[in-house]
């Protein structure tokens, strides 16, 4: 595709404006759409049919010409912009110069679980974008049906937690459902256990395998406070991981990625 660089939209220009302001979470809501940015990113979204607009500096241009091109076979409409209309567009220190605005790509729970899933990512009050881009980009790799975020969560449709999910949050199904009872109802009417991680776990996930045979939902807990009590007394079996080092503790995304990668182990080799 080839755009013309002679009048490129600026950062005073409405359209550029009206998108800079979907970093924040209320624009978001009230526009019904978002913005991302990076190769990764505007791909999976422009593939998945996700994107409406996409914003592009002239060096930009010249780098991501395939997703450009797939962008104009999709009907998706490409802007040219200047580099500082790319600055007013970023929310990092590096622009990659490419940006789209998407329709929201949040499911319902209802339909996040539908069919019969047999693994799902279930991250509880987790604050930092960057965990919750990369738990779903892990949910994803390890072929998890659905990552449904559960109770006072950031927002997994900022611009920081689609750029840490490399893509993903297009991949599969993902939920963001403030009452954490609704979750655990909806995950047991689909036949899920229900499996919690916690350092005082009375089963270790070295010895689970027979228990991660079954179709599961892990439940995660925030960066700092973990799982609250009720959630771990919820759950089904509660779970941790060996640590045979000196390493006092696992953070988020490492731990949800040890246990979501044994758990596919299990479940796809049968």
């Amino acid at each position: 595709m080839d755009l013309d660089f002679t009048t490129p939209f600026t950062e005073r220009t409405p359209r550029v404006v009206n998108a800079a302001k979907l970093h924040r979470a209320q624009a978001r809501k009230k526009a019904g759409a978002l913005i991302i940015e990076g190769e990764n990113s505007v791909e999976a979204a422009v593939a998945t049919g996700a994107a409406t607009d996409v914003y592009v500096t002239e060096a930009a241009a010249a780098r991501f010409r395939d997703i450009l091109t797939a962008a104009g076979h999709m009907g998706v409409y490409v802007h040219p912009i200047t580099e500082q209309a790319a600055k007013h567009l970023s929310d990092t220190v590096q622009s990659t110069g490419i940006f789209a605005t998407c329709t929201p790509v949040l499911w319902t729970i209802g339909k996040a679980l539908a069919g019969s899933p047999k693994l799902v990512s279930v991250p509880v009050e987790t604050n930092d974008p960057g965990n919750a881009g990369t738990l779903i980009r892990v949910s994803d790799a390890v072929g998890a049906d659905a990552v449904v975020f559960a109770g006072n969560t950031v927002d997994p449709q900022s611009s920081k937690a689609v750029r840490s999910s490399a893509g993903s949050i297009f991949h599969l199904p993902v939920a963001r459902v403030s009452n954490t009872q609704d979750v655990l109802g909806n995950l047991r009417a689909k036949g899920l256990q229900i499996l919690a991680t916690t350092a005082g776990g009375e089963v270790n996930l070295d010895e689970a395998g027979e228990l991660l045979e079954k179709p599961t939902a892990w439940l995660f807990g925030n960066e700092a406070r973990g799982l609250p009590p009720e959630l771990l007394e919820a759950a089904d079996h509660r779970v941790s991981i060996p640590i045979r080092g000196r390493a006092e503790s696992l953070n988020l995304a490492t731990a949800a990625s040890i246990c979501l990668y044994e758990s596919a182990k299990a479940l796809f080799r049968q």
